[in-house]
């Protein structure tokens, strides 16, 4: 069985508090969407809300002209006669979702219509987006609803619009209400009832079951399925598009047209359009659900990957991890030791290991690339892994002027210097480093990521952990600073970072 996934970050995930996209960011977004991850449809937008999204509607409906995509684009209309249409139509779109309501309560409540009028209505929009050459998919707004408190007036509405050109029902739980025993119950109703209808199921994740609750409307035989990226949306969300993937691939066996390789970079896109971070144990695409943390785990791993199940991370462009802190055995640091390239004797290991320990119980953060300088700490020679010191740096910050940066570095025992201003005391002070490097020839990675971390609580003085990553030929370098004062914090994790890039030159250079 083939299934289609309809993504609708870009209109419903857009509901999300605080979150706008810009045209631009859509345009990137909708071809990323279809031409890298395979989603089978695309939700836009919602008609006549912006001059924004109609600016956006027109650059994706260009774009999607001229590459075969336009039969995917949809955006959400309403029942208003010929307003939302002639709006899709002017923007050079084919597609309307259309909003219906779904339940009585929001028929009588909210339209202040019988059930008879809405019918005729509806019936009058899809004649008309017949006549423009606009395909019409009908949302039945609330249907969880309607299935539970009014489902002769769903079943009345199915019976009037059956035979209508309207090419996919699509079936909301609006407020994310249903358990996945009702949804197959209700989706397994429509199915039965008119199997010659394609229907779609649009979960919310109220109660958190939007997952359980589409794996429940496939089994009942639903043809499509509607999914944002990272699960954005109102309230609690929509259905992750990353979660969804694998539940429907491993757990059914169902076949989409989903890149699965390209589920991170999508999360991550949308992480950075959006603002909002991707949890740390969001399934798939989460910082740390690769990480095993128990030492007893990394030595099931070593011995015949006891602890590995379906979602390889290799299926998803991403590499499993094993996490140094105080429940770290040998076995860990031996597989962060391979990632690296390097090589202990027992005692010795033995050694870093106590060391990792301790600082995990003192609650320390610990990377991956903090692991040379533990060893280099633990075996007393510090010196020898130490090729870059940030010697003299002097940052100016004055009202009305842009901040200034004159730095002294040391690489590998010369000392060069260079200013620069910049828009901010850190981004001064790395214009200032990059011209040394361009200077000296060295390449340069590219900032991917900037973490800051103060206590709950913290006073003016407290403590501040500054978390950076960096990509440099596609790998990624994770150090982090702790200071007092943020940018302080920030020029230590660099310093780590640029001393890590020449432990691996000359690590590479002697090979």
């Amino acid at each position: 069985m083939q299934l289609e996934i309809m993504d609708t970050t870009l209109r419903d995930g857009e509901q999300t508090q605080g979150i706008s996209f810009s045209p631009r960011e859509k345009l990137h977004l909708t071809q990323f969407l279809l031409t890298e991850l395979g989603v089978d449809r695309v939700e836009i937008a919602s008609a006549g809300v912006s001059k924004g999204e109609l600016k956006a509607a027109e650059m994706i409906a260009r774009w999607a002209g001229k590459n075969g995509y336009l039969d995917k684009i949809e955006v959400l209309g309403f029942i208003d006669g010929e307003k939302s249409l002639r709006w899709i139509y002017d923007a050079g779109l084919k597609g309307v979702n259309l909003l219906s309501k779904g339940s009585l309560r929001h028929l009588e409540k909210q339209l202040r219509k019988s059930p008879e009028q809405h019918a005729r209505d509806i019936k009058n929009v899809v004649a008309k987006a017949e006549k423009m050459g606009i395909s019409v998919n009908l949302y039945l707004e609330d249907w969880s609803n309607g299935m539970l408190s009014s489902p002769d007036y769903v079943s009345f509405l199915m019976e009037a619009l059956k035979d209508e050109k309207i090419e996919r029902f699509m079936l909301p739980d609006t407020l994310g209400i249903l358990n996945p025993d009702q949804t197959y119950v209700f989706c397994r109703k429509m199915t039965e009832t008119y199997p010659h209808l394609h229907f779609d199921f649009h979960a919310h994740n109220d109660y958190d079951l939007a997952v359980a609750n589409v794996l429940a409307a496939v089994k009942a035989g639903i043809k499509g399925v509607h999914t944002t990226v990272n699960g954005l949306g109102e309230r609690a969300g929509n259905t992750p598009l990353s979660s969804i993937v694998g539940v429907l691939h491993d757990h059914l066996k169902i076949k989409t047209n989903i890149q699965e390789s390209n589920i991170t970079r999508v999360s991550k896109l949308v992480e950075r359009f959006s603002g909002i971070r991707i949890p740390v144990n969001k399934p798939v695409v989460g910082e740390n659900v690769f990480t095993q943390t128990s030492g007893i785990h990394a030595d099931g791993d070593s011995k015949d990957n006891l602890y590995y199940n379906e979602l390889l991370p290799e299926r998803f462009g991403r590499k499993r991890k094993y996490a140094l802190g105080k429940l770290s055995g040998k076995a860990s640091i031996k597989k962060n030791l391979e990632e690296i390239g390097l090589q202990l004797d027992p005692e010795s290991l033995k050694q870093v290991t106590k060391r990792i320990n301790e600082l995990g119980d003192r609650k320390e953060t610990i990377t991956l690339d903090d692991l040379p300088y533990i060893i280099a700490d633990v075996l007393d020679n510090g010196g020898e892994n130490h090729h870059v010191f940030i010697k003299n740096y002097s940052l100016s910050l004055t009202h009305g002027m842009h901040p200034l940066a004159s730095i002294q570095i040391e690489i590998n025992g010369k000392l060069y210097e260079g200013a620069s201003i910049g828009d901010g005391q850190y981004d001064a002070f790395m214009k200032a480093l990059w011209g040394v490097y361009d200077r000296i020839g060295e390449k340069k990675p590219v900032l991917t990521d900037y973490r800051v971390a103060i206590p709950p609580g913290g006073k003016t003085d407290a403590l501040v952990e500054t978390v950076i990553s960096w990509d440099f030929d596609g790998n990624t370098i994770t150090t982090k600073g702790l200071d007092a004062d943020q940018t302080v914090a920030a020029l230590k994790a660099t310093e780590k970072m640029l001393n890590v890039l020449e432990m691996r030159k000359q690590t590479f250079s002697k090979a």
